[in-house]
């Protein structure tokens, strides 16, 4: 209806528009918001996390007040606008408490600004996305909004109808029937009465402070309106006269509560109406009624006017008092008295009751109503602009109409324009799922059963990609690619929640009602559950077509028409979650994570954010409806959805970005990723069938990717808090398992007692109480019986774990404002969460955090939460501490191999040349072994302290790895104590050589003594007879001599001892413990002679012990374990032999640990006690007769008189150049060169070379294939594939280590092929001992040539070991000029050194051959490992370190590699431990004693291995493309069938197969 409006003649001139603008631009400059009036501030810049984020700065300047402000504004602190310089308060003296004077109260005070104009300054310096949040948070502290803002500068007026956009209220007005009913929509939307309040002149009443007090109900009073006796009210305005603010009055439905029985709007203008015609001409247009705040000398017939007749607006006066000038005024313009109303003497209570009586009246006769949309409308009439009209902002409501106008049955258009969701995705996630469980196989074969699912998910795929991407998602696409996305998504999700808003309320309300109904119907619950979710559509709906849209087009390249539009995709979503917008990390619907689609889009926010990349997650967790979101949007500012209309469904991330002046507090963390989720245990989900499970899921993964997850209980709900408590307890042990830290924080939320983290100890007990009983339980459902306290999961402190926070109203919404004590309370858990980060967390980055979502997500979907080492990041930390570990270790064996090389020589040359020695033989042994022990326990404690400084630096993750460290703590116990007993061995066996030459050597010296004795006589008496003799007649003298002091030597031989009855006696003693079955067995055999001449046959009936499923495959495997074991004891046989050393005792105790050792490696073959005795007395046999003809030989080689012998031609040569006087000096250098330094120095280099060798192989370009046995298995797959022939993969299954061996060898020959390398190591060894020769010459004084080489050998016993004859030989008949002996021996020590590198070049392999210990065999002792192999395919174990408490490998192979074949079709077994271990199949075996025993509990059966799950094509794609190249091949080697090759399986290239191994 047109109304005439009041016209109004100012008595004041208005100020002119460029003093106003003069007077804002210096209080923008005061409040330091001058730079961003024309650069405005925005959301994301206000979210920020800076060091003031979580600190109280004392407010020294103006221009700290907007952000104190606005800091308190996005708390929710009801105290926000409260805001002033700390020194303001000092700033005032005594004398102003004296200070009558009104004006005073408003004067300029340089150091307070009123709060007004703090607001009003910040909506004109902030963009419009920051201007709806503030809207929003003020409206939530129920604090009035802008309507309309002045820019005083511009002098323009803006009505800010985007800027409320995001304001719902739920109310019940009084008027609806259903008393359970309620309203719930956008504020802007609602058709509601607005009544406004108005001042002419200067008014005594303070209009705002009544306004407060109107709507305010008697129990609570609320400063809606800034007022005069706020702080800082009382400073004059300088910016925000002529503001216009909204407030809303919303009944709750109690009568006795509200103060109004429906909804109002109430708006108030700030500043004399005299001075904002158009603002107050508005108010007049939209208004049902006016309240005009008069001063009795304002109010004359000058400056008001009556309303016409027809105007339906109700003017009402408002003054103080009544007088003469006023009743004369009334009377003249014939205004009606009862619109009048004077305070007089009243109080304020009687006062408010009229003006909301006389409101009540208006309201209910004047049925005039108003929304947001039609003020806007009012607004442009008077030329007012309206925010929303900007062209960037309306083009994209534009876009967002065009798609949502479409909409005229939520569940309609889902199917039609969202149609790759829904079902198609519902069965994609449930097949995923099966894939990894198996549940559903039956008797199927697990491989081809996993085959079928993955064709089945493939065929969804494909109709996915081939169904025609909807106009409204091309719309959608364009639209978020456009500059003006925010706008877009923004108005998207309006209107999406606007047609929510008429459906959901409705169905959760009854779905309320039937789960409180005790005999409710599951079905229809269910059903419920299902409608919600159908009807439910919002942004996240579009953003998970367009991730099934580019998850369908990665998978088929070629298929896709959008494939360039598709491309673009993950880019945009990764600008979107940069720009702060939520993404989905679990679909709520389907209970999936689209692993494809979120590595797309993070690898691309990695690349955007990059460097910057390090990052901290946050993660809360509780039932729904607890306030989880809110605490969220509370403590960051995010944009969570928390209105009943739109529930949280899975997972949400989203960024928020560390300020540069924090970043280094936080540990140089850049963003921090807030994960919000669906309510665990939710009721929309309780009495689903897969509750339970959904929650398991969701609670693990989000668990398993945060840094601090916040627990959200109700101390209230017993049973409630046991159902979240258990869930979480579970994904916590899970997470201990694994290794990575969390911390867990507790928030008890609507404690009514701001003071109850004081007095609630008894509940913090309880809670404890509670979460170890849970503990408990997982553990024992988990069997982790090791974890008894949730203490033990982490680190939780009852005094500081807890955070007690307020209800989030402080009274009955819809009317009450936020709660003081709820915003401290989220503040103080915000500042924790911040102490947590700076002291204890190292930030990840997004590829990693990228990692681990697919790690989790892959490990739920397995059930039972085993987790691999598909995850990269546990790989590469595992194979990272194996690396060190294996150095330090190797370190440790290459110190003590020397150590021992030194020892045993110091013992073999024991008593040669020092006759003086005060210690024994066997003391100088046992302080030997003393010393080893003393330095491999210093080695041993320095590993455990390289191990936990390792731990504790935190390099490469090592945290994911903490599991592991026991077991190399306890490897390098392990190494200690086997170095001890291999030392031990060693220096045993050189005492026992040493024993055995002693009387050798004693009865040699005898002979030689007798001997030179003879010459020297001979020369004597040659000399006197006939001093010119010829070398024949003096040859002739001395072979005469010769023979006849032979004949005078006694032959003091050693006598031949019976081998094959001390190796039949250290047969006895081996198997003395195995019982008095074998010992009566044994007893019965008296001759070693007879056993060991044909080959060892494994025969078939009775070899093992109750094998069960007998087949010519165990005999098969058995024979070639024995004919493996009989080679390795033949070759250790032939070792002894070349050596040229008596037979000792240690001899054929080695050779039965040999047996035992192997028996244990393959104890699963059960073999019996009567078989293993024929296979010790077979081996003994034969290794009996070559230990005879060891010591047979030996004896020869070492008569006296044999020995003599051979010297013969030596003493005849000394005695002819003795009788002539020829200096022999050059002569006996170079002999004992010859005889003695060469020998001995090329006996050292065979002893030592392996070692330098395979030391160098671990050290240069090869330390990453033989780094980690993982990495060394890896690099004979890759050699394999390149080389691709049938014959090495049998070779490799059949015989591993010959393979292996043969593998190492060709790459220790390539090696040191290359670039000289084997002359060069060659070189420097002898270069080193060569050093120590000359030395110890140099150092040896000049004596007779005796003492001259005893003193060099002695200076060398540590290093070489000499012959002692030769030496002695040497020392005798000698004719040297003892100052010229060193420099002839360095001369032949020269020359020999020229001869030797002369000799270096030459065939490897050949050279290899000769040497004590070859390079491969060291090599593979280390790359070998334990030894084990799987029990199911029988790879070999990569586990690190020799004490590892679980056997592990990183790749399986199919069973009909090993030769499985079906019991009825005789075809090769496709099926792969992986899989198998996991799925609902059986298997038996000897251990299971025939019995079928689940695959699933296969670590009852086989508890030293984990055998991780594996579900995927890809991870164990290269056995598949092995045996799907190769099954007929394989089929014919084990007389088998060809498999039936999965069809998924031949769809395998040899690119990915290869590509698997990494």
């Amino acid at each position: 209806m047109a109304s005439k409006h009041m016209n109004i003649e100012k008595k004041h001139q208005e100020p002119e528009a460029n003093e106003q603008g003069t007077m804002m631009k210096k209080l923008l400059e005061n409040l330091g918001l001058a730079e961003h009036y024309n650069k405005k501030l925005t959301l994301s810049t206000v979210l920020q996390l800076g060091r003031n984020s979580v600190s109280e700065v004392p407010v020294e300047s103006l221009s700290d007040l907007p952000w104190l402000l606005m800091k308190r504004l996005m708390m929710l602190k009801r105290t926000a606008r409260s805001v002033k310089c700390s020194s303001s308060n000092e700033a005032q003296t005594d004398d102003s408490e004296w200070n009558d004077d009104q004006e005073s109260d408003e004067s300029d005070n340089l150091q307070s600004v009123n709060a007004l104009d703090i607001l009003t300054a910040l909506f004109l310096c902030s963009d419009s996305f920051l201007q709806q949040e503030m809207i929003l948070k003020m409206s939530m502290c129920q604090f009035s909004v802008p309507l309309l803002l002045p820019n005083s500068d511009e002098n323009k007026i803006t009505l800010m109808l985007w800027a409320m956009r995001d304001v719902v209220k739920k109310y019940r007005p009084h008027s609806l029937k259903d008393q359970s009913a309620f309203v719930e929509e956008r504020i802007v939307l609602s058709e509601l009465p607005l009544v406004s309040f108005v001042r002419l002149g200067r008014c005594s009443i303070s209009k705002s402070e009544i306004l407060n007090k109107l709507l305010s109900n008697p129990q609570q009073y609320i400063d809606t309106f800034v007022h005069f006796n706020m702080d800082c009210g009382n400073i004059q305005k300088k910016i925000s006269n002529g503001l216009v603010e909204i407030s809303w009055y919303l009944p709750c439905g109690n009568r006795n509560i509200d103060v109004f029985p429906e909804p109002v709007a109430i708006a108030n203008l700030r500043g004399d109406i005299q001075d904002f015609e158009t603002q107050y001409s508005f108010l007049c247009k939209a208004s049902t009624a006016v309240f005009v705040f008069f001063d009795h000398n304002s109010l004359d017939t000058e400056n008001i006017l009556v309303p016409s007749q027809t105007s339906a607006l109700k003017l009402f006066y408002v003054g103080d008092s009544n007088n003469e000038g006023i009743k004369s005024t009334v009377k003249k313009l014939n205004l009606n008295k009862s619109n009048f109303i004077f305070k007089a003497k009243q109080n304020d209570a009687d006062f408010v009751g009229k003006i909301r009586t006389k409101l009540q009246e208006a309201v209910v006769k004047n049925n005039r109503k108003m929304s947001g949309v039609h003020l806007a409308e009012v607004a442009k009439e008077l030329g007012i602009l309206v925010d929303e009209d900007a062209e960037e902002c309306q083009s994209a409501k534009a876009c967002a109409e065009e798609i949502t106008s479409k909409i005229e049955d939520i569940v309609q258009f889902k199917k039609t324009e969202l149609p790759l969701q829904g079902e198609i995705l519902l069965e994609l996630a449930k097949l995923e799922k099966e894939q990894c469980r198996l549940k559903k196989a039956g008797d199927q074969s697990i491989e081809n059963y996993k085959s079928d699912l993955q064709m089945k998910i493939k065929e969804l795929r494909k109709k996915q990609n081939t169904t025609e991407m909807s106009d409204t998602m091309s719309c959608f696409i364009s639209a978020i690619s456009r500059p003006d996305r925010a706008y877009f998504i923004k108005w998207l999700r309006i209107f999406l929640e606007n047609l929510s808003h008429k459906v959901l309320p409705g169905l959760r309300e009854m779905y309320k009602q039937k789960c409180q109904d005790v005999v409710g119907n599951k079905e229809e619950i269910a059903e419920l559950d299902k409608r919600i979710s159908n009807s439910s559509l919002g942004i996240e709906h579009f953003m998970r077509e367009m991730s099934q849209l580019y998850e369908a087009s990665v998978l088929h390249l070629e298929g896709s028409p959008y494939q360039k539009q598709l491309e673009k995709l993950p880019r945009l979503c990764a600008g979107l979650l940069f720009d702060g917008f939520p993404l989905e990390l679990v679909d709520g619907d389907a209970s999936n994570v689209p692993v494809t689609w979120l590595t797309s889009v993070l690898s691309e926010l990695n690349t955007l954010v990059m460097p910057n990349n390090k990052i901290v997650v946050v993660t809360v967790l509780g039932v729904q409806s607890s306030g989880k979101s809110t605490l969220l949007n509370t403590m960051f500012g995010l944009q969570f959805a928390v209105s009943s209309g739109r529930c949280t469904r899975g997972a949400f991330m989203q960024l928020i970005r560390v300020k540069d002046d924090f970043k280094a507090e936080l540990n140089n963390c850049d963003y921090i990723l807030i994960i919000d989720t669906e309510g665990l245990k939710s009721p929309e989900l309780a009495q689903l069938d897969n509750s339970y499970e959904h929650d398991n899921e969701l609670a693990t993964l989000v668990v398993g990717l945060s840094d601090v997850t916040i627990v959200n209980i109700a101390m209230e709900n017993s049973t409630e808090m046991k159902d979240i408590l258990q869930i979480v307890v579970h994904a916590f042990l899970r997470m201990k398992e694994i290794g990575k830290k969390h911390k867990c924080l507790f928030v008890h939320q609507n404690v009514a007692d701001v003071s109850a983290h004081d007095s609630n100890m008894r509940d913090r007990k309880f809670l404890l109480d509670q979460l170890n009983e849970m503990t408990q339980a997982a553990a024992k459902m988990e069997n982790k019986l090791e974890f008894n306290q949730f203490t033990d999961l982490m680190e939780y402190d009852t005094g500081t774990g807890d955070h007690y926070i307020p209800g989030l109203w402080h009274g009955n919404p819809p009317m009450a404002p936020v709660n003081t004590g709820y915003s401290e309370s989220v503040y103080d858990l915000k500042k924790h969460i911040m102490e947590i980060f700076k002291l204890n967390n190292k930030p990840g980055n997004i590829n990693e955090f990228l990692t681990w979502t697919k790690s989790f997500w892959n490990a739920v979907k397995f059930e039972k939460f085993i987790f691999s080492f598909r995850n990269s990041l546990v790989a590469d930390a595992y194979m990272k501490l194996c690396m060190v570990y294996n150095k330090w270790e190797w370190a440790l064996r290459k110190q003590m191999h020397t150590w021992a090389l030194e020892g045993e020589t110091k013992i073999l040359n024991h008593g040669k040349f020092d006759t003086s020695e005060k210690f024994n033989i066997e003391d100088v042994k046992c302080k030997l072994q003393s010393e080893a022990d003393a330095k491999l326990k210093k080695g041993e404690k320095e590993m455990i302290d390289k191990i936990t400084s390792y731990y504790e630096q935190g390099e490469g993750h090592v945290e994911l790895v903490e599991r592991y460290r026991q077991d190399f703590i306890n490897s390098a116990t392990s190494l200690k104590k086997e170095l001890f007993n291999l030392i031990s061995s060693k220096l045993d066996a050189a005492l026992s050589r040493r024993n055995g030459m002693i009387k050798v050597e004693g009865i040699k010296n005898t002979y030689m003594n007798t001997m030179e004795k003879e010459v020297l006589e001979l020369l004597d008496d040659c000399r006197k007879t006939k001093s010119h003799m010829s070398d024949a007649a003096l040859d002739k003298a001395f072979q005469n001599m010769w023979q006849k002091t032979v004949k005078t030597l006694q032959s003091f031989g050693q006598q031949t001892q019976n081998i094959m009855s001390r190796v039949l006696s250290q047969l006895r003693k081996n198997l003395d413990a195995r019982g008095s079955g074998m010992a009566q067995s044994l007893d019965t055999v008296n001759d070693l002679n007879k056993y060991g001449h044909e080959k060892f046959v494994v025969s078939k009936g009775n070899f093992f012990t109750n094998l069960f499923g007998f087949h010519n495959k165990w005999i098969k495997v058995a024979q070639k374990m024995v004919d493996s074991l009989i080679d390795d004891c033949r070759q250790f046989v032939k070792e002894k032999r070349d050596s040229r050393d008596d037979y000792d005792d240690t001899y054929i105790r080695e050779v039965l640990n040999m047996i035992d050792d192997k028996l244990q490696t393959h104890e699963d073959l059960q073999v019996n006690e009567q078989s293993e005795l024929s296979l010790k007395l077979h081996i003994c046999g034969f290794v009996s007769r070559d230990f005879q003809d060891i010591h047979n030989q030996f004896i020869l080689d070492n008569d006296p008189l044999k020995a003599l012998e051979k010297q013969k031609e030596s003493y005849c040569n000394d005695f002819i150049d003795l009788f002539h006087k020829r200096d022999q000096c050059q002569k006996k250098a170079d002999e004992f060169t010859k005889t003695c330094i060469k020998p001995a120095l090329e006996k050292y280099i065979s002893v030592v070379l392996a070692t330098h060798m395979a030391d160098e192989m671990l050290c240069g370009e090869n330390s990453q294939v033989f780094g980690t046995r993982m990495a060394f298995q890896n690099s004979i797959l890759k050699n394999l594939i390149e080389d691709f022939k049938f014959n090495r993969y049998a070779h490799f299954i059949e015989s591993y280590e010959k393979f292996v061996k043969d593998f190492i060898l060709d790459k220790v020959i390539n090696h040191f092929s290359a670039e000289n390398r084997m002359f060069k190591l060659e070189e420097k060894l002898i270069g080193i001992v060569t050093s120590e020769i000359t030395k110890a010459i140099e150092e040896t004084e000049n004596q007779d040539m005796k003492g001259f080489i005893q003193n060099i050998c002695t200076n060398l016993k540590h290093r070489l070991d000499f012959p002692k004859d030769a030496v002695d030989r040497i020392s005798s008949l000698n004719n040297v000029k003892t100052k010229n002996i060193a420099e002839c021996l360095k001369y032949s020590v020269n020359e020999m050194v020229t001869s030797m590198k002369a000799s270096f070049q030459g065939d490897i392999k050949g050279k290899l051959k000769v040497l004590q210990e070859e390079p491969q065999d060291v090599l593979f002792k280390r790359v070998h490992g334990c030894g084990k192999q799987c029990p199911f395919c029988k790879a070999p174990c990569e586990a690190g370190g020799e004490a590892h408490s679980k056997h592990f490998l990183s790749i399986h192979r199919p069973e009909g590699l090993g030769c499985y074949r079906d019991y009825n079709s005789r075809k090769l077994v496709t099926d792969i431990c992986t899989s198998s271990v996991h799925s609902q199949g059986s298997f038996r075996c000897h251990k299971t004693q025939g019995k079928w025993h689940p695959y699933s509990n296969y670590s009852e059966i086989y508890p030293d291995w984990r055998i991780d799950p594996d579900e995927s094509i890809e991870a164990s794609a290269y056995w598949k493309y092995v045996m799907t190249q190769f099954n007929e091949q394989f089929a014919e080697r084990y007389n088998a069938e060809p498999a039936d090759i999965p069809s998924a399986w031949k769809s395998i290239t040899k690119a990915q197969a290869e590509e698997s191994l990494k």
